[in-house]
């Protein structure tokens, strides 16, 4: 099943972070996403471009719907024209699958 296909599960304390090598193989299913890291933890990263700010805002506000359907939520930063996502797992402080399952979906709004 397609990361975009696949729904989030509950992310638990214990949860295991998502390895370097397994990161690398779901980053391929993924259009332009980057891993960074802030404060010390691994995020998915991507900056969506639009012309105006309504799009911008429009954009966000799917990105919310997204993300309460999915209980899974992201730093969001909006600006003129653009807007950057950020998924990561805060319980565990990095990378779980949800994150990229999030921003595939991501991908499709």
């Amino acid at each position: 099943m397609s990361l975009k296909e696949s729904k989030c599960e509950a992310c638990t304390i214990d949860a295991p972070l998502v390895g370097d090598q397994e990161a690398i193989e779901l980053l391929k299913e993924l259009d332009n996403w980057k891993i960074e890291h802030h404060d010390d933890i691994k995020q998915l990263v991507k900056q969506f471009k639009f012309s105006n700010y309504e799009d911008s805002v429009k954009f966000c506000e799917k990105v919310a719907e997204l993300a309460e359907s999915e209980d899974h939520h992201p730093k969001i930063v909006l600006e003129y024209g653009l807007v950057e996502v950020f998924w990561w797992s805060h319980k565990i402080r990095g990378l779980h699958k949800n994150d990229f399952i999030c921003a595939a979906k991501t991908d499709q709004i």
